[in-house]
């Protein structure tokens, strides 16, 4: 039957279309939360009976141990409804500053529990067309329950920013590690690769590509062992995630960094000069990636590994083996790497470790990996690691204790910011631009089980401030 009177879809106004998308996407949201979190319940269920059934339990203590789980449940479903907001923690100092926002070091007040908070602008997010990649992130630290992942216990949002709640890892992170030294031992490389092996693997068995493999997103906990952040170009199998790689190589970096007729301690002492403002600069530095993935004719998770072999190149020699004066030099050593991978004689490195570099930095067909992760586990250079039990096993490099629960001293000084200060949006203020775009941002919340339930004793210097 013919329709008259009707408009078409295609004459359809773009504000209708991005309310339908909206209403969509907000319905979605809302029964796949109820799904996920009635299978989520289920199998903490199915876990708790395991472990009671391995602890070989009496009736008697398996009834008390269900009904106490049930209190925590109940206890979980009233507190996820309630609001969390800035104003529940308490600021204690920036740790961290990036493009798109900062890290602070926070207390949550009411249990006195320590952690990093990392603040996304929106406005940022939105212009970069970074949606996808937060996504991604925030995604897999919450499916990522593993060792060797930062763990994340809460995120939420306000008009302005995004905020994700983190473990704090005092140790501070790789990059800082290898400026305060010249160069690793191969016995430290060996200790620190392994780990970073046992990390990227556990991501890959998720179905994720972190493609941003560096010394900046290798964190280190207060005993000094490795766990992976930042997973803001993290890539996987969802939809919501595909969105194409944003490098852009056109800046340059600072009048003194040269190369040219320079010796390997000269380029050291360069590189460390101005890696801060690499780390701290929208673009970034290209010196950790593929080859393949600045090809942009596909790629897959091998090019982690090859991330992994610059950084093991990095900690032997005291550089990257492809920085150069600019971005744009760095990508052309990078795609040409066959001639530019070389290693300095100055600098003497075992030859298994040369030959896991060159295994990891090379065509990805051939790449180490390639068949599965045992291949990497199995490489002369890794003689004598004990895989299943790397994490109790003493550090290559002893670390400074924790004085505090807020010990800061492995993380730089920053300033304080007015990021967290709510500005008057103008007409030509960036936060106009996507105030009718904030659904996006839509199920950015989460709350995990095990923060909420395990309620720590406030510190008796806060009872005294009280």
């Amino acid at each position: 039957m013919a329709m008259t009177g009707s408009t078409p879809c295609s004459s359809m106004s773009n504000h209708t279309k991005e309310r339908v998308t909206m209403t969509k996407v907000t319905l979605e949201n809302f029964y796949s939360n109820l799904i996920a979190q009635h299978e989520e319940r289920e199998m903490r269920q199915k876990k708790l009976e395991k472990v009671m059934e391995e602890e070989g339990l009496k009736d008697e203590e398996k009834r008390l141990r269900r009904s106490a789980h049930a209190r925590k449940e109940t206890e979980f479903l009233r507190l996820k409804r309630t609001r969390l907001g800035l104003e529940d923690f308490e600021s204690l100092k920036v740790i961290g500053r990036g493009a798109f926002g900062e890290v602070r070091l926070v207390q949550k007040k009411d249990t006195g529990h320590v952690y990093a908070m990392k603040i996304l602008r929106k406005a940022d997010m939105l212009e970069k067309e970074q949606v996808g990649h937060i996504r991604a992130e925030r995604d897999i630290l919450v499916e990522a329950d593993s060792l060797w992942v930062v763990k994340m216990f809460y995120s939420f949002q306000d008009k302005l920013n995004l905020y994700l709640i983190m473990e704090f890892l005092p140790g501070g992170d790789m990059m800082t590690l290898l400026m305060k030294k010249d160069t690793l031992t191969e016995e430290e490389t060996q200790f620190y690769i392994a780990e970073t092996v046992l990390a990227i693997d556990s991501i890959h068995q998720l179905g994720f590509i972190h493609r941003d493999i560096k010394p900046d997103n290798l964190l280190l906990d207060s005993k000094g062992h490795v766990k992976l952040s930042d997973f803001g170009l993290c890539t996987g199998l969802k939809k919501a995630h595909r969105t194409e790689f944003y490098r852009n190589l056109n800046h340059s970096l600072p009048s003194d960094f040269t190369f040219q007729n320079m010796n390997s301690k000269r380029k050291a002492e360069t590189w460390k000069r101005n890696r801060r403002q690499l780390a701290f600069s929208t673009v970034g530095t290209p010196d950790y990636i593929a080859p393949e993935v600045f090809m942009q004719t596909g790629y897959n998770k091998l090019c982690d590994w090859w991330s992994l072999g610059v950084i093991m190149y990095e900690m032997l020699i005291g550089y990257p083996p492809f920085c150069s004066e600019t971005p744009q030099e760095t990508y052309k050593k990078v795609m040409n790497w066959k001639e530019t991978l070389t290693f300095p004689p100055e600098v003497p490195i075992s030859e298994k470790a040369k030959a896991l570099i060159l295994r990891f930095c090379c065509e990805w067909e051939h790449r180490i990996g390639a068949p599965g992760v045992e291949e990497i586990k199995s490489n002369s250079f890794f003689e004598g690691v004990d895989w299943e039990h790397i994490r109790p096993r003493p550090l290559a490099l002893v670390v400074a204790a924790q004085q505090s629960i807020d010990d800061t001293s492995n993380f730089d000084e920053f300033p304080e910011s007015d990021i967290l200060k709510p500005t008057v949006a103008t007409s030509n203020h960036p936060e106009t631009d996507y105030k009718n775009k904030d659904w996006v941002f839509i199920n950015y919340t989460y709350k995990r089980f095990e923060g909420l339930t395990a309620r720590g004793a406030i510190p008796s210097y806060m009872k005294a401030a009280k």
